[in-house]
């Protein structure tokens, strides 16, 4: 039998196991048999045609099995198999058998030395400068960095402190989002004075305080296809702090069109990822996750919940490899994977290569410009466009509160998790989870109005969806789900 490591976001596709144990003499016939034990796995990892979803990586100890035999790929008993979807980690592999690239400044010799530091400064970094492999010079190539960091939030909390304080001369941030209180848990360039003001203003002050040295430059707009390669083309290196998956492919994009490092880092729950994409010299991020992940499997922060370290200890790493990449000592993550599993406190490393077909940085590339990112991870393949999903049916939680008061019985479906139903409810509703929504669609009467929520409406949507295409006629999405709720009726309901 071999072992089947499951990540986060397909373990409640898994019984809520993190691995698994399942027999076959190739790839194929392990999936095959996972999927026979736990049927709601399939739609996760192979599309109608049978094919292997390519937003999913299987690893047979390190290596990717697409470079080696794909699904025909042998296994014996003794072999490890990573399922490796977008975000998701918990990887095999051992770091000293993957060759490691050689060290790569993004910064000339020339331009790093071109001016002395002050006895201010000398004084400021003088652990750095008492460090053979940074000494004066490589401080120097510090301050005549210029880093654009996407996002000041939970990765780019970390990732512009550190880099502030390391002496990075320019740093660029691009946020158009407001601190809020749900942000404090991890975000922590952000403190609790800050809530409801900018996130970019916040972020520069906290910066110039650490260090007034740094020049921080803002950018207080969404990174789009119209503005991102202005902003982007006269940094050295741009850092991924995203959380969606549109700014994550447009990173990508700007980044293999205008010949720069991807430092790029992603965090789940408890676990997370982080690699250097640079095309020129390995894969970018298409090479590894060629298509987005279809809506719902991986949830957001606000969805899914994320461990307030994570992103910390991510985050460190990638400022830890922006600073390597300006000096040019060490061994960069390009070609590599780094993922760790921060309940397992486990670091593995998988092997990443370029791939020849990528659709931007491949032999024959057919992507050479910005593309409309939210149409991209919109449609997810081969699903429909959405303008040929018929509209949802909706409700306020207005006219749901009027209904439920006036005593008319009705069938209100939560379709959130459990550990979300114990912290905050609608009087009268019953839980089915969205992963068990269709399996338990019997326990339903698809002759009578059924309303369903979640969070903030977007499950619920998806669940609606669901039930429709099994058939069912009578369903009402709830508009904002539990949060609109505690707005709009009830405000003793918690909010998170």
């Amino acid at each position: 039998m071999a072992r089947v490591l499951i990540p986060t976001a397909l373990q409640s596709f898994a019984g809520g196991s993190d691995e698994l144990e399942a027999s076959g003499a190739t790839i194929q016939e392990v999936l095959e048999s996972l999927m026979a034990q736990y049927p709601n796995l399939k739609k996760h990892l192979f599309n109608d045609k049978g094919e292997l979803r390519h937003f999913v990586n299987v690893y047979k100890g390190m290596e990717d099995t697409r470079s080696l035999q794909g699904l025909a790929t042998p296994v014996s008993e003794e072999d490890e198999l990573s399922i490796v979807p977008s975000i998701a980690g918990g990887v095999g592999g051992s770091l000293n058998k993957i060759p490691l690239p050689a060290p790569i400044s993004v910064i000339s010799e020339e331009r790093g030395g071109a001016e002395e530091l002050t006895n201010e400064e000398i004084l400021r970094y003088s652990r750095h400068l008492i460090l053979p492999e940074v000494n004066l010079e490589g401080q120097k190539k510090l301050r005549a960095a210029k880093v654009l960091c996407i996002g000041t939030g939970g990765l780019g909390s970390p990732i512009a402190l550190y880099l502030a304080a390391a002496g990075v001369g320019t740093i660029g941030l691009v946020e158009f989002d407001d601190v809020d209180l749900t942000n404090l848990q991890r975000q922590i360039i952000h403190g609790t004075k800050d809530v409801g003001r900018p996130k970019i203003v916040s972020a520069k002050e906290s910066l110039l305080d650490i260090n007034p040295h740094v020049n921080v430059v803002t950018y207080e707009e969404m990174l789009t296809s119209e503005n991102a390669l202005d902003i982007a083309k006269d940094y050295d290196l741009i850092i991924d702090g995203t959380d969606n998956f549109p700014t994550r492919y447009l990173t990508n994009d700007i980044c293999v069109l205008l010949g720069k490092p991807n430092v790029y880092g992603s965090i789940f729950r408890f676990e997370g990822q982080a690699s250097v994409f640079w095309a020129e010299h390995g894969p970018c991020y298409r090479c590894l996750y060629p298509e987005p992940p279809p809506p719902g499997l991986v949830p957001s922060c606000a969805e899914g919940g994320v461990l307030g370290v994570l992103p910390g200890i991510v985050g460190c790493i990638q400022a830890n490899e922006a600073i390597k990449l300006i000096l040019g000592i060490g061994n960069p993550l390009i070609g590599r994977l780094l993922t760790f599993n921060a309940l397992k406190m486990q670091f593995r490393e998988l092997r990443l290569r370029k791939d020849p077909n990528c659709p931007i940085c491949g032999e024959n590339p057919t992507i050479h410009g910005l593309i409309d990112y939210e149409e991209f991870c919109g449609i997810r393949g081969e699903e429909a466009p959405a303008q040929e999903i018929e509209e949802i049916e909706e409700i306020s939680v207005t006219d749901l509160k009027a209904r439920m008061d006036s005593g008319e019985i009705l069938t209100v479906i939560d379709v959130r998790e459990p550990y979300e139903y114990s912290i905050a409810r609608i009087p009268g509703t019953k839980l089915i989870p969205l992963g068990q929504i269709e399996e338990r669609s019997g326990e339903l009467d698809p002759e009578t109005e059924i309303i369903l929520h979640c969070r903030s409406g977007k499950r619920s949507a998806d669940a609606l969806n669901r039930l429709k295409a099994k058939g069912f006629k009578h369903l009402k999405n709830l508009v904002g789900g539990i949060l609109a709720w505690s707005d709009e009726v009830d405000p003793s309901v918690a909010k998170y």
